[in-house]
């Protein structure tokens, strides 16, 4: 099948969140969470369209309001918990094509849950992503790590153990950060997707491209999450 050579944003939000209740209408001054990834990738260079997924229609009808024109009403059954991110772009996309409708090459993910995010660097890396694509499945968002993984610990049998092995001698990882290598959180500032291989069965791949940022890293899943949002937003007078 033929993809437009095109980026489309995709907003998933779903209704119905268990850990901090309607997070994706929560509103972070004055503005619901999902309008936030809407205005950004409505104004980000690169980007043709812009698609809002969810299960709810007061969502979608607030999404409108904030200037998205497409969107995609799912079914309950890829709207649970369970439910992964890969069932949803699936379920697009293929509802997209029995419809003989197009769809592009590219997805740019953009969840609702991470309002602060700066255009700059959404246009930089989907630039760095296009002329690198071909030896790329997708790409990431990745922020360095203030303290590696490395130093992290897990309980086994009710004992302190590392993190990337069965390794009960805590002495290894309790050195100062430069014996260790650098390690990154990935998304979910944004990811990059092909539509090829979506419909191979899988989002990120095996040849995933890094794109290293050190924007605020924000990922709303908690009161204490929105807070410190919220407050980063009122320090740093960050537009919504």
């Amino acid at each position: 099948m033929k993809f437009e050579n095109e980026f489309w944003a995709f907003v998933p939000a779903r209704s119905g969140s268990k850990g901090l209740k309607n997070k994706n209408i929560k509103k972070l001054n004055g503005h619901p969470l999902l309008s936030c990834s809407i205005k950004l990738a409505l104004k980000t260079k690169g980007i043709k369209k812009v698609i809002f997924s969810s299960d709810s229609k007061k969502y979608i009808s607030i999404a409108r309001k904030y200037g998205c024109k497409y969107f995609h009403l799912r079914s309950k059954k890829i709207s649970t918990d369970n439910a992964s991110e890969y069932d949803v772009f699936r379920d697009y996309i293929t509802k997209q094509i029995r419809l003989k409708r197009k769809v592009p090459k590219y997805f740019v993910h953009l969840r609702p849950t991470t309002p602060v995010r700066y255009r700059k660097t959404l246009e930089q890396a989907i630039k760095y992503f296009s002329i690198r694509q071909k030896k790329f499945t997708s790409l990431r968002s990745a922020n360095l790590m203030s303290n590696p993984a490395y130093r992290a610990n897990r309980i086994v049998n009710g004992k302190l153990c590392g993190i990337i092995k069965k390794d009960f001698n805590i002495d290894r990882f309790c050195r100062p950060r430069h014996f260790f290598q650098d390690t990154y959180k990935c998304g979910p500032i944004f990811d990059i997707y092909k539509t090829e291989n979506i419909l191979r069965g899988f989002l990120w791949g095996n040849k995933v491209l890094p794109f290293i940022i050190k924007d605020f890293y924000n990922d709303i899943d908690t009161q204490d999450d929105f807070d410190y949002v919220e407050y980063f937003v009122k320090k740093n007078k960050f537009k919504i």
